[in-house]
């Protein structure tokens, strides 16, 4: 049966949405939950109009943390951050019974933040029915983010992972369970992988280029460091680097243009939307909208500053997680918005996109944390929530 969400639409086209705006800001490391920012605040919210979407529940898993619709198919891909892959149909006939992936890595540490992560299908999919995973090990010294790649085998009652390849490893591996960011995204044309890489909690790296702590990074579908890279002359890890001055990004996404956008954990306060630009420094920790927890101050992003300013930001915390830009047909008025999952906010959170510049913008209170959110083929928008027995929702339109 369906559901509808508690705001329903038209909310909050301004809640602080802005661009290089002055306020006072500060750096902190992340909560310590496992979870990501545990902020009791969230935006103010005021119902209006009547409702956005009907809310369908599809089911529930434990610690869920990314969804991925198989081209060619209509089946999906759901990973659990406790190290479990799960292969579901989306027909509502077929649905009852998923499928328990076998094959996965067997060095998955499931500490903090870190487990299975993030899972993406190669762009020639239908051909090679390649997937892309990413995960946190601890080879030695400290965890750190791994990304492979595998053969997905569906034998209808069975399936597996065959010939699983590690092609990244995040340099170095570091103490703490945090920040490992660890999303995937193919470029339109299908020759670039990118990866985020968060700053592990140690803030200072994310502006030191021989680290690959606090950056996107972009890579051939091997894993190899791409040609023309913004630092591909420097040797090592720098190579590997298509922007830094990262903190946390746990959402990344090419809008219809082929422009590369990414939602990031400010710190309290301060979460971003930024618009990646090869080489470009995005200021953290010597810039942030946000506020440390601790109170230590440091600037707002600002005019000339040296930072490449986030497109939008928000202050109280939403803690995004996700991101996705819309490009389907079913809901024709949101073509080309970035919907983002956010956690201590509990909401599904709608930013109009025109060309390099955010606008308006609509906040839905799911009453949960949502982890993650995706387009299917039909046009349709499914969330998960986070945590154990989280909810698996369709979007349609109203009825």
């Amino acid at each position: 049966m369906g559901r509808l969400p508690a705001i329903s639409a038209g909310i909050l086209t301004s809640l602080l949405l802005l661009s290089c705006a002055d306020s006072s800001a500060e750096q902190t490391a992340e909560g310590s939950d496992a979870g990501e920012d545990q902020s009791t605040d969230s935006p103010e919210s005021s119902e209006v109009g009547g409702p956005a979407f009907t809310v369908t529940e599809q089911g529930s898993y434990d610690a869920p943390w990314a969804l991925e619709f198989l081209p060619g198919t209509e089946q999906m891909l759901i990973t659990s951050r406790y190290g479990e892959l799960f292969l579901r149909s989306t027909t509502e006939a077929d649905a009852a019974e998923d499928v328990s992936v076998a094959g996965l890595p067997e060095d998955i540490v499931v500490d903090g933040q870190g487990g299975l992560g993030d899972v993406v299908v190669s762009p020639d999919f239908e051909e090679s029915q390649r997937v892309y995973l990413s995960w946190i090990n601890s080879p030695k010294a400290g965890t750190g983010a791994v990304v492979g790649h595998a053969t997905l085998v569906d034998s209808g009652d069975s399936a597996e992972l065959e010939d699983l390849t590690v092609i990244w490893e995040q340099d170095p591996k570091t103490s703490g369970s945090g920040h490992f960011s660890h999303r995937l995204a193919f470029s339109p044309d299908g020759e670039h992988l990118y990866v985020t890489s968060g700053d592990r909690q140690q803030l200072d790296p994310a502006q030191d280029l021989s680290s690959g702590l606090g950056k996107v990074m972009r890579l051939t579908p091997e894993g190899e460091p791409a040609p023309e890279n913004a630092f591909a002359e420097d040797g090592d890890v720098t190579e590997e680097i298509w922007t830094f001055g990262h903190r946390n990004p746990l959402g990344i996404d090419f809008d219809a243009d082929g422009q590369l956008w990414v939602s990031e954990m400010g710190p309290e306060g301060g979460d971003e939307l930024n618009l990646l630009e090869a080489g470009e420094n995005y200021g953290w920790p010597e810039a942030s909208n946000g506020s440390q927890y601790g109170g230590a101050e440091i600037p707002d992003h600002t005019e000339g500053d040296g930072f490449a300013p986030p497109a939008a930001w928000w202050t109280p915390s939403i803690s995004p997680g996700s991101l996705m830009i819309y490009q389907g047909e079913m809901f024709q008025d949101w073509a080309g918005s970035a919907f983002m999952g956010a956690l201590s906010g509990e909401a599904l959170v709608r930013v109009e996109l025109d060309g390099d510049q955010a606008g308006d913008e609509e906040i839905w209170e799911m009453g949960a944390r949502i982890r993650d959110v995706e387009q299917a083929p039909d046009g349709s928008i499914w969330i998960i929530e986070d945590g154990d027995g989280a909810e698996l929702l369709r979007l349609t339109p109203p009825e």
